[in-house]
């Protein structure tokens, strides 16, 4: 109501009213006309309740704007929440990764050192084998040199004996033989 007395006064006193020519009050100034136009208007528009209507829709879509405006600072909130559980859940993820590693550098470490365990004792045991293998070969060698010293011995002595000797003299060199051969290898 007060919007309308307002808009009457200000058409009233608005200076294009007083450039008019002729009477104002008159229905042949169209400055008066469009004042009665608009006043008829501004009363329908009043009688049908249409600035009660505008002040519902307004306050409707007020209203429907602050829910809005709620909804999406929920939805704000949420994303922040599950934001934080995802970013938590990355750091434990990353925490259990960086573990693992550490784990497997710790057993990569421990299968080296029993790795490098395992080839000391293989070396070990070639070396062993190898040292018997060649003692054995020595012996063998130091037998087959001294079987060969003894048929060479053998096979002079025989025919020195043979050129220098009589039997007696030659069964008394073979028992002393013996007895050289026998201490020697025993």
């Amino acid at each position: 109501m007060r919007f309308t007395l307002t808009s009457v006064l200000a058409l009233i006193v608005a200076n294009p009213a007083f450039a008019a020519s002729g009477p104002f009050f008159s229905l042949g100034n169209t400055d008066f006309v469009v004042l009665l136009a608009f006043l008829l208007f501004i009363a329908i528009l009043v009688y049908f309740k249409v600035p009660a209507m505008m002040g519902k829709m307004l306050d409707g879509r007020a209203e429907s704007i602050k829910n809005e405006i709620e909804e999406a600072r929920k939805l704000r909130e949420d994303a922040q929440s599950l934001l934080a559980s995802y970013e938590r859940k990355q750091k434990e993820v990353q925490e259990q990764a960086d573990r693992i590693v550490a784990s497997a550098k710790q057993e990569a470490a421990a299968a080296g050192e029993l790795a490098k365990a395992d080839l000391a004792k293989s070396v070990e045991r070639r070396l062993a084998a190898a040292e018997e293998q060649i003692g054995s070969a020595e012996a063998a060698a130091i037998k087959e040199v001294r079987d060969q010293a003894v048929l060479i011995a053998i096979a002079a002595s025989r025919d020195i004996i043979g050129k220098q000797m009589t039997a007696a003299d030659g069964n008394k060199l073979i028992d002393e033989g013996i007895a050289q051969v026998d201490a020697k290898l025993h």
